[in-house]
């Protein structure tokens, strides 16, 4: 089974680090900023950086010899576009501190720079996934990555759902412990499920249910209320008999809408639009937009938000709530047009007194885009890795970090 609050989770104040070398896995996967001629490459959106500071930073004044690893992209073998240099440059603005950058992963010349470290100093190794081990999880790497450091501390939420040598592997050979990040995002995640403040309220939205489908029957079981939105809820109305027009709606999303109708007590909580923003291409691709009082579309039509009716009903949930947890938007709110449903939701969890958990990263880019995180109890950093937790998987790179 997966993780739960009862768990005792190995923490970085359960590890000596004073002039030890700890090997710390982060997430720096961020996106830089395309190559100009005569221009370098930069980060283009420094938050993940910015939020491993909390657990570097600490680890620092504790006098650690810090050896940071993370992936960047989807490398296809070494690929200089991907190299960790700008994330190792954007990091010491951020730390007011200097950044040793290693050309490689693991070898010789990598244990040198690891050993020649002094405390508080950092190293960044290259992209960890230019070395072929790393996703198919080869001992031979964890081994070798295990050689460049004394202890392990996994901050890398994002990919816990991972078996790969930097997250499960390696920590096979290490004593091994969360990282602040990671701590936050395991407590905080169970506790939405585990031991909710009452009412919890869940707002799912997103484009497709199958991509959500474990996470939507969980909620279905635990939550007070659950509130669909974005193109997940044409697989309900669809299951009900109503029309979508060229609404989104795979076959195989309404048998599922079906299944979770047949489930026993679920209906009183489950709500659904009750009108819908609806939109069709004209002359030169600009869409021609109606509202709809109602939920059937006619033909040439197709949903792109939830009706103002709707967004005010969920947001009525939502202030009543004790917990609510909100993953995918209500629409396509990335363009003016149909970004209306999703920011009377924002507006809403921001405004509640009740606990707020934001997660997904389209809801996340959404909430930033609005300027609203800051109002947020806790914007999770993982996707699939809290997909994962929420539906009570295990996860690779946490099972390391028990206490046995």
């Amino acid at each position: 089974m997966g993780w739960h609050m009862s768990d005792e989770l190995r923490t970085i104040d359960d590890l000596d680090v004073a002039g030890r070398r700890v090997l710390l896995r982060a997430d720096f996967d961020v996106p830089l900023t395309s190559a100009a001629v005569g221009m370098p490459v930069r980060v283009a959106d420094d938050t993940r950086i910015a939020a491993a500071l909390t657990t570097i930073q600490e680890l620092r004044r504790r006098g650690a010899r810090l050896v940071l690893i993370s992936h960047l992209g989807r490398p296809k073998g070494r690929d200089p576009a991907l190299s960790m240099r700008p994330v190792a440059d954007r990091l010491a603005t951020l730390a007011g501190a200097s950044v040793q950058f290693a050309l490689a992963v693991t070898g010789a010349r990598v244990w040198e720079l690891t050993e020649r470290l002094e405390p508080s100093q950092m190293l960044m190794l290259e992209n960890i996934r230019f070395e072929p081990g790393e996703t198919d999880n080869l001992p031979a790497l964890g081994s070798a990555l295990a050689e460049l450091a004394d202890v392990y501390v996994d901050d890398a939420f994002a990919t816990a759902h991972l078996a790969h040598a930097s997250t499960s592997g390696v920590a096979q050979h290490l004593r091994s412990a969360a990282g602040r990040l990671m701590e936050r995002e395991l407590r905080v995640l169970s506790a939405t499920v585990e031991r909710p403040a009452r009412p919890l309220v869940a707002i799912l939205g997103g484009a497709r249910l199958r991509e959500k489908v474990d996470v939507v029957r969980r909620f279905f079981e635990l939550a007070d209320a659950v509130c669909i939105g974005g193109a997940i809820c044409f697989p309900f109305l669809a299951a009900r008999g109503h029309s979508l027009g060229y609404s989104l709606s795979p076959k195989e999303d309404v048998e599922s809408a079906r299944a979770f109708a047949a489930l026993n007590g679920s209906s009183h909580r489950l709500a659904l639009p009750s009108d819908l923003l609806l939109a069709r291409w004209g002359e030169n691709d600009e869409p021609v937009t109606r509202p709809l009082n109602g939920v059937d579309v006619p033909d040439g039509w197709m949903g792109l938000d939830i009706g103002a009716k709707t967004a005010a009903r969920y947001a009525e949930r939502i202030a009543g709530a004790g917990t609510v947890f909100w993953s995918g938007p209500m629409g396509r709110f990335e363009l003016p047009q149909f970004a209306a449903g999703t920011r009377t939701i924002a507006d809403a969890v921001a405004s509640t007194s009740a606990a707020t958990v934001v997660a997904g990263g389209e809801t996340v880019a959404a909430v930033r885009r609005f300027g609203l995180d800051d109002r947020v109890n806790h914007v999770s950093a993982g996707g699939t890795a809290m997909l994962e937790l929420l539906a009570g998987r295990e996860l690779p790179g946490v099972q390391p970090l028990l206490r046995n």
